[in-house]
């Protein structure tokens, strides 16, 4: 990126009805790093969403911000060229830079409050949970359109980080109120039938689709069970 070149952002914004309202047909949600061992973000990200991927959340601690804002623009720009949503992790600067449709939160990030000063009420914003209390805590927080329960599973995405099973997706399908939450945490081909067992309709994958030899074809087989009736 040139230093000396004014920074505008890579796509508009959408309006928050717009996003709401892809946001509702939302299923099969991605995290995906900025795949820079590989060398085909865009290839990636094209085949994800036209396998079925609804929205992509670029996660990679990995990356300073400047290097994260470039693989965002692609993604970003992917994302409105295929017609679906993209996702920010964590930094709210830069998810307002790149206009995110979604802000997406861990228990130790910004509060609700704190990113909605920053962020405004346009943008959809989700957070993670790994407990009953905090899922009560995301259930009960007005300004937050979605959460995650999990690991599910335990899984090398999150190291260190316990497996929680299924209960807690269970509780969230019994309490939330119709407030959308995503299982995630080793949810695969394989595992997906438990998780909508326990009653989740939305699910966030990684490996599943990241480390598949046709990413197309892994995302289309799970947005093809999660939109077949239970």
């Amino acid at each position: 990126m040139d230093e000396n070149k004014n920074y505008t952002a890579p796509v508009p914004a959408l309006s928050k009805e717009e996003r709401a309202q892809k946001f509702a047909d939302v299923r099969l949600y991605l995290c995906v790093d900025a795949r820079q061992e590989q060398g085909d973000l865009e290839e990636f990200l094209r085949a994800a969403y036209r396998g079925g991927v609804d929205l992509i959340q670029l996660r990679d601690k990995k990356l300073e911000a400047r290097a994260e804002i470039e693989a965002l623009e692609v993604l970003a720009r992917v994302a409105r060229e295929e017609g679906k949503l993209f996702s920010v992790n964590d930094r709210a600067d830069v998810a307002l830079l790149v206009n995110a449709d979604v802000f997406h939160v861990g228990q130790g990030d910004l509060t609700t409050q704190q990113a909605r000063a920053l962020l405004g009420d346009e943008v959809i914003i989700g957070r993670s949970t790994n407990s009953v209390e905090l899922a009560q805590q995301a259930i009960d927080d007005e300004g937050l359109d979605y959460f995650c329960t999990g690991p599910v599973w335990e899984t090398p995405t999150k190291p260190g980080r316990a497996a929680v099973g299924p209960e807690l997706v269970k509780y969230a399908a019994e309490h939330a109120g119709g407030k959308p939450f995503f299982g995630i945490g080793g949810v695969n081909a394989q595992t997906l039938p438990e998780v909508r067992q326990a009653g989740a309709d939305r699910v966030v994958v990684v490996r599943a689709i990241t480390e598949a030899e046709d990413p197309e074809a892994a995302a289309a087989e799970l947005s093809q069970q999660l939109r077949e009736q239970r």
